[in-house]
């Protein structure tokens, strides 16, 4: 198809990644699977069942520069250009408190949720201001960590602060080369890290409380929502919960 769009989604292989990933082939992308686990990447892969072009499984390690320069020259040469950049690869760190966390549980967590993050737009940048047409998107996976914390989330919540401000500059740095930027905030989706939830979370005042989740469907179906506005047009930010959450209100 000549008006073919193509697409990297980081953290491909589960989750959040791997439902946006077949939802957007679904809706006619071609989609690249970015993810440290290839058996995994495959899975997803073989879950495509929709009008999109290929669906290519890539490993890599978004921590690592050289891994990540890799990852963008094998979609450039598969692709021949890249329209869309989901940037959802995330970790998180144990659930202790500030004072009680290794340098090495901070560290794993900034590496793979900002500086991954960082790296990513970077590549991506560098192609979609040169290809022909120019321009492209790009879509950060936030969280509503990016707007208020849980007790014991100071690595993941940090680095979903920054997450925004990244996205901030990314919008503001791309415009003059047609690139738009968004970020999506997720509260509960249905995924096997929210699965605890459903027996009881933490809470700030000190109480475990089950918490709703949503269908990971409506996650997939925003970013597809968002990754198909033409450029002209950017959700700057978006977010998308569970109704019945405790994020509005006091806790």
């Amino acid at each position: 198809m000549e008006d073919r769009k193509f697409a990297l989604v980081t953290g491909a292989g589960s989750g959040i990644g791997r439902a946006v990933a077949t939802a957007l082939h679904s809706a006619g992308w071609s989609v690249a699977l970015a993810g440290r686990r290839i058996s995994e990447l495959e899975k997803t892969a073989a879950l495509a069942r929709g009008p999109g072009g290929a669906m290519l499984p890539v490993a890599a390690d978004v921590t690592k520069p050289e891994s990540v320069r890799a990852l963008f020259a094998s979609v450039q040469e598969r692709f021949g250009r890249l329209d869309l950049l989901f940037n959802n690869a995330g970790t998180n760190a144990p659930a202790v408190p500030l004072e009680d966390l290794t340098y090495d549980e901070w560290s794993a967590v900034v590496a793979v949720n900002l500086t991954g993050a960082f790296l990513c737009a970077q590549q991506a940048i560098r192609i979609m201001k040169t290809q022909r047409p120019r321009g492209g998107r790009i879509i950060n996976n936030g969280s509503i960590s990016a707007h208020v914390p849980r007790p014991d989330s100071a690595p993941y919540t940090a680095t979903k602060h920054a997450i925004t401000g990244l996205t901030r500059c990314i919008s503001l740095d791309g415009r003059k080369h047609d690139i738009a930027c968004g970020q999506i905030d997720i509260g509960n989706a249905a995924t096997e890290m929210t699965a605890r939830m459903e027996a009881g979370a933490p809470q700030a005042n000190g109480e475990l409380m089950p918490e709703p989740r949503m269908d990971l469907r409506h996650v997939a179906d925003a970013v597809v929502y968002m990754a198909g506005l033409p450029l002209e047009a950017n959700v700057q930010f978006l977010t998308v919960m569970a109704t019945k959450m405790p994020f509005i209100g006091r806790g």
